[in-house]
Formats: structure tokens, sequence, C-alpha cells
């Protein structure tokens, strides 16, 4: 995509050619950060435990999607160098160091310090030989009742080929001998994934299902002697190829490559430290796998299903409950008097999203003065209010447009289903583009207002429109009947679902088309504002920051000399605080309760600041291949509490990592005496919030 640099000649102004980090590495980083969370004492230690199954999950998404993808790069003869300026090869190598260092850091805060603190607490994760007798009899008929109906040992020998491992199973590596024969056998015995992770032998005492699987292997292989039995899993390539010819229906396509997802290469053997090298060496060649590509670490595996663990009832283990604030939009307020008024901004966990967003969606469906709702759905809950709210608009006759992404990663069956369903009510579903994926957040109601005037009503979110994810997510939202708003929503929607190529609009920018330009102008007017000595200032919050240019424009306006403050969650490609390049850019980032998700992007703009929150990350995949739409934000108190909440995080006394231009990521520790500001409690305790006793 060409993009206009604007008015400065930037011919002169070579940059070096070593000013981006690994984006590989960088979100390693960031899952390191998770990991220290779990690390932290001075968190409540079911919170610890769930940051635990977090830094394992996002551990298995980076190699099913990340490293497949660099992989199956590889293989093809596509994989070129990276903007960091290491090779391919150079990447997995890095990757493997890093991420075995990582696991071998989780295993240990598991064992040694998560593990014995939920001890104290009468929490006890054991291995089989730790039981009591009486658990394990009890086990003994959980066994035979439960979990023996649903095993398939497969042996392999020369009539039962080596069978196929599926992504993310849990399997036991089983060798037994023939007493009679004296042969000995491999045999694969796959953990079910339909029981649960961890089984509780008797209250708050938990053992690993294959390890009972693994006592009762006798039960499986009868006359029989077992020799040996070793945990083990696999991660392969399950990220989507979609062959975009419209030919074929996305459905279909989609459906098709869903099946072949799950044939998808090893990127990963995971195996315990005890495992046998004959066995490991067998697994080896028959998954054809290297060593760079085996993990080894301490039982149990997939410590991902300690979320259930994380889900005990003991309020005194956990944060404090809470319930959102239903002041923004009072209950006994119409909706649509209220957006009336004046914009309205939300903020969530910490504004309500029931009596908000999905309110208004919920009212519409049932007021007999909406026309029509449209709609934009990336992914939902599989309970989904909105879903049903949708389906009702359009049994009552109003017409209602969905806008499904069939390929929301690892949604993809779910939404699937969600558009059929919408698609059999009656509803209008559009699957995007061909070639892209439509990310916008975007709700717009028609409505014959009492006064005779057809208004829109819209909302432009940073998150999905998912109420169990709205709880757990942080994320803005604008409320708005503006005119314009309205105008811009109702031409995306038609580019969405006809052939329109609307390229200008009044507060929105979008993606493919002005998002990137847009911003990259704005950052250079800043850049104009500090050369003629006017109020200039640059704050950006996102989830991930890669994309060259919009860097580029950043490292420029820093040598300049405009201050430039980067909130970020995840990766972060732009080196901070370099000299001569980047000396007056920060870059923080703040983990903790909710998972920060919003995107922001605020220009001081000689005093009269110019505030846009939506979609979009600072990505090649969100500015060049997604539908993407940002928002501007006019009401000037709504600007100046944004504008507060980032000068908030990027406070020095506020809790949070500090970005060091070598890539190094760096923890904000209190001095002796000292309090650090933690942002998500703040905004729990202060903004529109009441606690609720525990």
């Amino acid at each position: 995509m060409t993009v206009n640099p604007g008015h400065f000649d930037h011919s002169a102004e070579a940059l070096p050619d070593d000013r981006f980090l690994d984006r590989e590495e960088s979100w390693l980083r960031f899952n390191q950060r998770v990991l220290e969370l779990a690390e932290d004492p001075s968190l409540p230690l079911l919170e610890r435990v769930r940051f635990l199954s977090i830094f394992a999950s996002n551990l298995d998404e980076f190699f099913m999607v990340r490293v497949a993808g660099l992989t199956r790069r590889m293989a093809t003869g596509l994989a070129v160098q990276s903007a960091s300026g290491r090779q391919p090869h150079e990447i997995l190598e890095r990757t493997a160091t890093v991420a075995h260092e990582l696991m071998l850091r989780h295993a240990a805060a598991f064992h040694e310090d998560v593990c014995p603190a939920l001890a104290k607490e009468g929490i006890h994760l054991l291995r089989w030989v730790d039981l009591a007798e009486t658990e394990q009899e009890s086990l003994r008929r959980l066994f035979r009742d439960r979990i023996y109906p649903v095993l398939t040992p497969l042996v392999v020998d020369s009539a039962h080929p080596f069978p196929y491992i599926s992504g993310l199973s849990l399997n036991l590596a089983v060798i037994v001998r023939d007493p009679e024969t004296d042969a000995t056998m491999f045999a694969r015995v796959k953990v079910p994934p339909v029981l649960p992770r961890f089984i509780e032998a008797s209250p708050n005492r938990f053992t690993p299902l294959e390890d009972v699987i693994a006592a009762h292997l006798g039960q499986l292989f009868v006359g029989m002697e077992v020799l040996e039995h070793h945990a083990f899993r696999v991660t392969r390539n399950q990220d989507l190829e979609i062959d975009d010819d419209i030919s074929e229906g996305l459905l279909q396509a989609l459906e098709r490559e869903l099946l072949r997802r799950r044939f998808g290469p090893v990127v990963r053997l995971e195996v315990e430290e005890s495992i046998s090298p004959a066995v490991l060496d067998l697994l080896t060649a028959e998954l054809e796998i290297d060593e760079r590509q085996i993990y080894r670490v301490g039982g149990p595996l997939d410590l991902a299903g300690l979320a259930a663990i994380a889900d005990l009832d003991l309020p005194r283990l956990k944060y404090p409950p809470f319930v959102p604030s239903k002041a923004v939009i009072p209950e006994d307020a119409g909706i649509f008097a209220a957006i009336r008024e004046r914009d309205v901004l939300v903020h969530h966990p910490y504004d309500s999203f029931t009596t908000t967003v999905q309110r208004l969606i919920e009212d519409a469906a049932t007021d007999p003065r909406v026309l029509a709702i449209k709609q934009t759905l990336y992914r939902t809950s599989g309970d989904s209010p909105i879903v049903d709210a949708l389906i009702a608009a359009a049994e009552a006759g109003k017409q209602v447009v969905v806008v499904v992404e069939l390929k929301a990663r690892f949604d993809e069956r779910a939404n699937i289903v969600w558009a059929r369903k919408l698609e059999k009510a009656g509803c209008h579903v559009v699957y995007g583009f061909v070639g892209l994926k439509t990310h916008c957040k975007l709700s717009m109601v028609v409505r014959q207002d009492s006064d005779g005037v057809l208004r829109r009503y819209c909302h432009i979110g940073t998150g999905n429109y998912h109420p169990k994810t709205a709880r757990l997510y942080e994320d803005l939202g604008l409320l708005t009947c503006d005119p314009k708003v309205g105008e811009d929503v109702s031409a995306l929607f038609n580019h969405l679902t006809g052939y329109s190529r609307q390229l200008d609009y009044h507060r929105l920018l979008v993606a493919p088309q002005s998002l990137r330009p847009g911003l990259v102008e704005r950052i250079e007017r800043e850049t104009a504002h500090h050369r003629e000595g006017r109020k200039a200032h640059i704050r950006i919050k996102c989830n991930s920051l890669v994309d060259e240019v919009v860097i580029d424009a950043l490292y420029r306006a820093s040598r300049e000399g405009v201050p430039v403050d980067i909130w970020v969650r995840g990766i972060c490609a732009l080196r901070p605080g370099v000299p001569g390049l980047s000396e007056t850019i920060r870059v923080r980032s703040v983990l903790g309760r909710f998972l920060e998700h919003s995107r922001v992007f605020a220009f001081a703009n000689d005093g009269d600041p110019e505030v846009w929150i939506g979609s979009a990350d600072l990505m090649h995949r969100n500015l060049d291949r997604r539908v993407e739409a940002l928002v501007t934000v006019t009401d000037r108190a709504q600007r100046a509490g944004l504008l507060e909440l980032m000068d908030l995080a990027m406070d020095d006394g506020t809790c949070s990592w500090w970005l060091d231009g070598d890539g190094t990521w760096t923890r904000r520790v209190p001095a002796p005496g000292e309090t650090l500001l933690d942002v998500q409690t703040r905004l729990v305790r202060t903004r529109r919030w009441r606690t609720v006793d525990g």
C-alpha cells in the first residue's frame, strides 16, 4: 500500500537499519510479563494460578500461529529477512531459545512457588503416588465408571501404523511387553479432552487426569507388562490459509480449511523431563521433528488447564468482587433519549456493557420506532444476547444486516453457527470482503423518533460484542447520534455489504484506505507544531506496534523533539530512548486484572486535542488486510478524561513495565516506603464504580 508521507522531505533523514525490534521475541517478552504476574507474591493466589494458565494458553497460540507460519513460509521459500534484520532461521533459533527459557521458568514458578503456596491454603495438586489410599480407591471407581469407557489405546506394529496425534492433545506414550513372545511394542493413549484436566480426589485435592489413566494402564493392556509410560503433547500449525477464490463460497472454503487444519505439521513437542531416550527418539522420528522443536519440562504438561483451579469458589484468594457502574446511562432513562442528549463514552469493564451497548441492541429489537439495525460481529459468546436481539428484531419485521467475520481466528466454527442461525431468522448476513477481514466494531440503529426525524444511533468500539469478555477486557466505545457519524457509519456499511468505494469520512478513519495515512499525517502535523513552537504531544495506546511506516513517522517526530508516549500491551517493534533516534519516546506496558484492549490515538494539536478510539492496532494486518475504523471523540470533557488516563499510565509513579532500546522490559518496582499506583485498581475505585463487599 502506498502511503502519502506528508509535506516533509525525508530524503536526507536516513534512519538506522537496526531501528526495529524483532516482533516474535517482543511477543515472547509480553508473555514473560504475564509470567511475572504469576510470580508476584503480592497478587491473590488464585489470580497467580490464572496467570500461569494464561501464559500456557498464550504460548500455545504463539506456536500454532507465529512459529507455524514462519516454518511454513520457510518450507515454501517465501520467508524473507525481517524488519529487525534477522534471517528466518535466526528468528526460529532465537524463538526456540527464549521459549525454552520461559517454559522452564513457568514450570519452576508452578512447582517451587505456586504449588507450595496453594498447599498452605489447603489446595493440593498432587501426583498419583502422593494421594492417600482412600483417594486412590475413589479414583479407581471413577476410572472404571467414567474414564475407561472413553479411552482408545492404539498400538503400533506392522499392521498398525503410528497414529495421527492431533494438535494440543495430551497423550501417554506407553511401552508394553508381551510375556509370551518377549516382544515390546509402542502404544499411544489419548487423554480425553472432554474430561477435567485435574481430577478432584477429595475436597481441594487434585491430580492430573493422565496420572489416573497411567495408574490403570494394566486394564487397557490386559495380559501385557507395562514397562514405561510418558506424557507428551504436540502443537501443530493451526493458522488458516483460505484461498479467496470468489468461485467458491467463503463459508464452504472455511469449513474445508478447518478440517485440513487438524492435520497441520508439528511445530512443537512437549515431553516430561523423565521421558526415556528410546521413547523420545521414537516420537521424534515418527513426528518428523528436530531437536530444537522438543521442549522438556517438569510435568504435568498442559498447564492451561489450571484455569479450572483458578475458578475455585474461594473469594479470599481472588481479586475483590465488584459490579460495573450503571451510572453512565441510568436504567430509568431511555437509551435513545440519553444518546440524543450527548455523545456517551463508555469504558468497559468499568461501565456496564449490559446496560449500554447490549441495551442499545436489545431495546432497538423491541422498539416499534426502529426500522433497521446494522451490526458487525467478529467474536461473540456462545449464548450471545446480542445475537438473540438481532434475531428477535428480524422476526419482528425490522431490517437487520449483520456482517459476520468468518475468519476470526479460533472462533471460526462458532461464527459459522451464528451466521447460519442469523440467516435462518431472516437477517441479511454478509461475510465481508474477499482478502480482507472485517475487524471494525460497529452498530447502527435507524429510528424514526417522535419528533419525526429519522436518526441513526451508532456505536463505534474498540472491543468485540462479547458480553463475557466485556467483563474481563478493557475497552472503549462511543454511542452517538451525531449526523456526521451516522453518515460515516452508513457509508461504511454500504462499503461492507455492497460495492461502494467510499474513501473520505467526516469523523472516521478507515483501513485499509485512510487509517495509516491519516495517522501519519497527524504525527507529522505534531512535528510541524513543535517546529513552530506550538504545543505538540503524541500519545498512543494499542495492543501491538509493529508497522514500520508509523514507527518511522514517530522516530522522525522524536528527532524533532516531539514528546511521544506509547502505552502498549503486547508487541512493540519500536526502540525507545535511543540517542539521536527516539530520545523523546517512552514505551510503557500495563498488565493486570483486566486485559488492556482499547486503542487510543491522541494528538495535542496546538492546544486543541484530537483524540481517536477504534479497533485498529498498528500492525500490517490491521492497516492493510482488515477493515478497521477509528472515530474521533469531540466532547471536550471526554477527550480530557482520555488524556488524563493516558498520562496516568505513563506516570513514573504507576505500576508498569518500561521498555528499553535493546528490547528489555523492566518492571517498575517501588522504592522502600513507596507505593505505586495501579491504574486498573484506581479506575475500579474511582471512575463511576462501586465496590461490593466480598
